[in-house]
Parts: C-alpha cells; structure tokens; sequence
C-alpha cells in the first residue's frame, strides 16, 4: 500500500488530477504533434495531399520511417513533460513520488526487468522464425538499422515511460485513494490502458479478442507495481516489450512501422502469440521477480483497503 499512499504526500483533491489530466492530454495531442505535423506538412506536395494524410496516415507521404518514430515518441514527451509538471506543481510532490515508494528510484530494478524481458522476448521471436521462417523476410539494411537501435534505445523509454506513469503511477495512485482499494485501482488501470490501445492497428487487424493481450498486459504490470511498492520493474519491462517489438520484427499491420531485422508477411490472426504471453510468460515472470524481491503478503497488498496514513513530518507517515 505505501506506493498508492504516495499520493497523500501532496494535494489529492479531485480537481488537482483533473486540471494535471488537461495538461496532460493538451501536451501530448496538442503541443507534441507540432514537430510531427510540421515535418508531415513539409514532405506532402500540396495542402489536399497533406489533409489526406491527416485523416489516413502520415506514413503515406514517404517520412523516413526512423524519423516518423522519432516524431510519434515526440507526442509522448509532451504528455510526459505535463503529467510531471502536473504532479510537481498542481499537486505539489515530489517526482519520485510518482515512480516508487522507495526514497529514491532503483535503477537496478528497471534494468533487471529490462533483461528479464528482452531476453524472453527475443526467444519468443526466435522461436515463432525456427517454426514457420516462411513467414519472415529478412530485412537488414546497415545505416537505417543503426538509426532504429539507437532511436529505440534512447527514445523509446519516453513512450513507454509516460505510459506507465500515467496508469500504473498516477491512476493507480488516484483510483486508489479514490475507492480505497487497491483492486479496484488495478482493474481500472488495466482495463482503461487496454481500451487506449484500442486505436491500434492490431485492434483492428485481430479485433477485439486482442483486448485479452492488451488489458493482460496491464494487469500483469499493474500487479508488479502493487507488489513492489514502485513503477520501476513496469518501466523496464514495458521498454523491454517496445524496443524488442521495434528493432526484431515489424509487419504492415502493426502499430510499429520501421526497419526491423525481419518483416512479417502472414496473415493476421489470432494466434498462439497472443495468449502464450498472458497465460504461460506472464506468470512466469511474475515467479521470477517475487523470488528474485522475495515479495510478501499478496493478499493485502492486491485486495487490501487503501488508507490515509499518519502524517508525522512532510515526508514520514505512519500506515
């Protein structure tokens, strides 16, 4: 309970998260588009071809595919940039706050869970190309290739970052204190970071059974957060989980458009992939961080009642 408890450290008036998700949203749809939609404005050959775009795709006016990646993650730092504004200002508490429970984030705990991750990740590709390799092109190109490593390695943590503070720091926090019941946070949080993605390509690809991979994946890092008292093994995962998907594979129908090592050809459908994750990774995961965190009281850490603490200084409480 001490991370959602992070959120009396500060104003937790029902009007503070509103104006903080104003901000939010204005930065990421409004403010972070302006690069995206200046260099769009650029390439198209006349103001029609540029509306066409808009409603269709900007990828259709030919932006490098490195470049448009590195102007989609652009939109994310703006949301980022005004959540952390939000909590800082509006809500008046510390950055950290929003990230961990601990005095300070562990950085060791994104990286293991960066590698933990990756490395499945990596296997699961492996294994779906040893299984049917008629499925996959390869699709090496030297310079574009580095320019998307290093992209992904550098950039890509701010989408994947904003996201899990907006859901599993945030919401959590809010949806917490609010119902009083961390449950109740963690479905939520879960349910509306699936129904987001359903603007995804895949969604409309797979339909709406991809929701079961989707609202998975925010539970499962949903429980990490509750588990651990802190974001930081959801950050690193969740940067795991896109940069693996950026650089490795890509397909014409998938959220990612870049140069991946190899393109998949097949037909989408609904598959194996989609509830091996959820069912068999997932919860595999989940054994190795609890053994590896020695995580306790399950019960009361994922059902329990959510309370005020007692405030004995601006930054002890007493549970």
């Amino acid at each position: 309970m001490k991370f959602i408890q992070q959120a009396y450290k500060g104003n937790n008036e029902w009007w503070a998260y509103l104006v903080t998700l104003f901000l939010l949203v204005f930065g990421w749809q409004f403010l972070g588009v302006i690069p995206l939609i200046g260099t769009a404005f650029l390439y198209a050959e006349n103001t029609q071809e540029f509306m066409d775009a808009a409603i269709n795709n900007f990828t259709n006016l030919g932006i490098d595919s490195n470049l448009y990646l590195l102007l989609m993650i652009f939109t994310f730092l703006g949301g980022l940039m005004a959540l952390l504004l939000g909590v800082k200002t509006i809500h008046k508490r510390k950055i950290t706050s929003l990230v961990t429970s601990r005095t300070k984030i562990d950085w060791s705990r994104i990286f293991y869970a960066f590698g933990v991750w990756g490395l499945i990740g990596v296997l699961m590709i492996a294994i779906g190309y040893y299984l049917e390799p008629e499925n996959y092109v390869w699709n090496f190109k030297p310079v574009s290739f580095i320019l998307l490593v290093i992209v992904s390695f550098l950039f890509l943590p701010i989408q994947t970052s904003m996201e899990e503070l907006l859901f599993r720091g945030y919401l959590m926090q809010g949806f917490g204190t609010w119902f009083k019941k961390s449950f109740v946070a963690l479905i939520l949080t879960a349910v509306i970071f699936g129904l987001l993605h359903g603007l995804n390509p895949e969604v409309e690809k797979l339909g709406w059974i991809s929701m079961v991979y989707y609202i998975g994946t925010g539970l499962v890092l949903g429980v990490f957060t509750l588990m651990d008292e802190g974001t930081e093994l959801a950050l690193g995962f969740h940067a795991a989980n896109n940069i693996v998907a950026a650089v490795l594979v890509t397909a014409n129908w998938t959220v990612f458009q870049t140069d991946a090592l190899l393109i998949d050809t097949s037909e989408p459908s609904v598959g194996w992939e989609m509830f091996v994750p959820v069912l068999v990774l997932y919860p595999l995961v989940l054994i190795i961080f609890s053994k590896k965190y020695g995580w306790t009281n399950w019960k009361e850490k994922l059902f329990g009642t959510v309370l005020k603490p007692i405030e004995l200084n601006e930054n002890e409480f007493i549970a």
